[in-house]
């Protein structure tokens, strides 16, 4: 049976260590790259997300997300893999596990931080929730 993967991408160095990882460990697993958009970053659920500038702040977000997928895509491409892409829209510790538990995913594999700072320096907090919450096996890559 072939192991079913899931690998959340953000255009992070983590994240793309961590997509790496995945391929290179596992090349023969379905591996599926997750963006998620989350919906309290600037310009969603502000002041700044008025009607007159909405339609903006979705394009641009969708243009990123996209950008993301492609780069995900041809990391994947280079070395002979077919990577399955998706978006979802949440918070990004919450829409990850819940996409594992609704597609038969056997293990996620994570960047540890995909921010900047002090409080992220060991384990980003969407990698350590990711952890404590996950149905399946969790791969933290630094």
């Amino acid at each position: 049976m072939t192991k079913r993967l899931l690998v959340p991408v953000d255009g992070s160095d983590p994240a793309d260590t961590a997509l790496e990882f995945a391929l290179e460990e596992y090349p023969d697993a379905d591996i599926t790259a997750l963006s998620v958009t989350d919906p309290t970053d600037v310009g969603y659920g502000s002041v700044e997300a008025a009607p007159s500038t909405f339609e903006h702040l979705q394009r641009t977000a969708e243009e990123r997300t996209e950008a993301v997928l492609e780069a995900a895509r041809e990391t994947a491409s280079e070395r002979g893999i077919e990577l399955a892409t998706e978006t979802v829209i949440g918070m990004p510790s919450r829409a990850i596990v819940e996409w594992a538990e609704n597609n038969e995913i056997d293990g996620i594999v994570i960047g540890s931080h995909g921010r900047e700072g002090v409080t992220r320096v060991l384990l980003g907090s969407v990698a350590e929730s990711v952890v404590r919450r996950s149905p399946v096996p969790v791969t933290v890559v630094r």
